[in-house]
């Protein structure tokens, strides 16, 4: 029927149009089709053992420092892979939600760089506790999942909006900073509990996520510092100059823009963004005008 995308062209679509959230969505769940694929005709061709080892030397995270030095990659390729239907459906669902209000408080650049440190420094923490605690010693753990990623965009939208309100399996309403406290208090009280969930990876991710709002205008901000290092990279590998500092174009002349007049007009655009959300815990999003809602789409594609 014309006027109707197919299936693949609408993916197309949510790709590229659906913001940093829901390509990383797309990407985890192409890499979980890509593992359990693999899976299968290892299965098929009866070398599910050896099909298995390999993909754990690919997407795992070894956690006992001495094999860890050997396969460093893991720390990278762990956050975006999950060897079960569950585990990928229970995160996907988080990074879908979380995911949808960290865009409208910051942007697309920020929630990459925050859901890719927030990775790594929690298999950094399970790495380190898999070497201080004697409990964790000596036994060999392989980490995957998104869920250290996930936990510091939430908890950098936690502690960025404490008095943010949603609504809990959809009838109960609860600050979604005290949903944080009892996320983090389920990871510490089940920390050393042999239920194969990497709960020091947690409680890494949260703690980045914390970390990622303070002093957040300022150019010492830690996801600050990071995607500037980021820029220098890829400027580097396009042997290219660094780019050219943001140019306001005024009705009589264009100027540059300075860093304070760039923050100054960060911070409107924060405090309309913050008077928008509180308009929608209170009165609901359909309370909003049409300006409203244009000014938050804009908002999300940003970045």
């Amino acid at each position: 029927m014309s006027g109707q995308r197919s299936l693949l062209e609408d993916m197309k679509h949510q790709f590229r149009n659906g913001g940093a959230s829901m390509r990383l969505l797309f990407i985890n769940s192409a890499i979980f089709l890509i593992i359990q694929i693999a899976l299968v005709f290892g299965r098929l061709a009866n070398s599910e053992t050896a099909v298995t080892e390999y993909v754990n030397l690919i997407f795992g995270l070894e956690t006992q420092g001495s094999v860890f030095i050997y396969q460093p990659w893991g720390l990278i390729t762990s956050i975006f892979a999950h060897f079960s239907l569950w585990h990928i459906l229970f995160n996907m669902l988080f990074l879908y939600f979380i995911g949808r209000v960290f865009e409208q408080l910051f942007d697309n650049k920020r929630l990459y760089y925050t859901y890719f440190v927030g990775g790594i420094v929690g298999g950094l923490f399970e790495i380190l506790a898999h070497l201080i605690f004697p409990a964790l010693q000596g036994s060999s753990v392989v980490v995957v999942g998104a869920s250290g990623s996930i936990m510091a965009l939430f908890f950098a939208v936690a502690f960025h909006k404490p008095q943010l309100t949603v609504n809990l399996f959809g009838i109960l309403p609860i600050r979604i900073i005290i949903l944080a406290g009892v996320f983090l208090l389920g990871d510490f009280l089940s920390l050393g509990l042999n239920d194969g969930t990497a709960h020091f990876a947690h409680i890494g991710g949260a703690l980045l996520g914390i970390l990622s709002i303070q002093n957040l205008y300022s150019s010492s901000n830690i996801i600050t510092a990071f995607q500037k290092f980021g820029d220098r990279f890829v400027n580097l590998l396009k042997k290219g100059t660094p780019s050219k500092r943001m140019k306001v174009v005024s009705k009589n002349n264009a100027r540059q823009q300075s860093d304070e007049q760039y923050n100054a007009q960060k911070k409107e655009r924060q405090a309309e963004i913050d008077r928008i959300l509180d308009k929608i815990s209170k009165s609901g999003y359909d309370s909003l005008s049409r300006q409203e809602k244009d000014f938050l789409f804009n908002q999300s594609k940003n970045g």
